[in-house]
């Protein structure tokens, strides 16, 4: 609701991400001092932090991930690696934004399939 607020704030519109971004590490270091006093993100304890995936996990990830079809692949990479919008990933990919959102979708749901039983392998194919 603040970004939406403050969206006649905004400056540059290509730097809305960071801008962004911003109001939401502001909204939770107000929201934590609400709860518990003054706090920053530094008070963060490390038990608190999600854990770093091992060597293997990663593996593992890459590995489900490759056994996505291409169609599906492909954008999921642009969006999660590149940082690029819908319409963005639509534009590389000669395609609507509408079929770009569905082929995110399928990936996802076939990513979770995959990481629920890794027996099915290809069953995203």
């Amino acid at each position: 609701m603040r970004a939406w607020a403050a969206w006649g704030t905004l400056r540059d519109p290509g730097e809305a991400k960071a801008w962004l971004m911003t109001i939401v590490r502001n909204e939770f270091c107000r929201r934590r001092s609400r709860s518990k006093g003054e706090a920053s993100l530094d008070d963060v304890e490390e038990a608190q932090l999600p854990s770093l995936p091992s060597f293997e996990a990663g593996i593992e990830a890459a590995q489900i991930v490759a056994r996505l079809h291409a169609t599906y692949r492909e954008p999921l990479l642009l969006q999660v690696l590149g940082g690029f919008s819908c319409a963005e990933i639509a534009a590389m990919l000669g395609t609507s934004e509408g079929a770009v959102m569905t082929r995110l979708t399928r990936a996802r749901h076939a990513l979770r399939a995959q990481h629920a039983d890794p027996v099915k392998v290809g069953a995203a194919r």
